[in-house]
């Protein structure tokens, strides 16, 4: 499995209100094949995390996002 990308993302937590800042990483394995991790926390105990698995498109998508988009893949 190797690393093609990583970001972190700003975004305002819904229960807290508080600015915190959610990491995405998307790996590609040795079939071809893609995962993106999601976590809303990169320090926080108890952190929601994600993994998702994405084919070629999605992966393509993931990594031309823009700014204002980003994060959309949670929902």
């Amino acid at each position: 499995m190797h690393l093609v990308a990583s970001r972190k993302c700003p975004f305002i937590d819904s229960r807290s209100l508080e600015v915190r800042t959610g990491r995405e990483a998307l790996f590609r394995q040795s079939d071809g094949s893609f995962i993106l991790y999601l976590s809303d926390s990169d320090r926080l105990p108890g952190a929601e995390e994600r993994i998702v698995r994405l084919d070629a498109r999605s992966a393509l998508l993931w990594t031309n996002e823009p700014p204002e988009n980003r994060g959309s893949f949670w929902g």
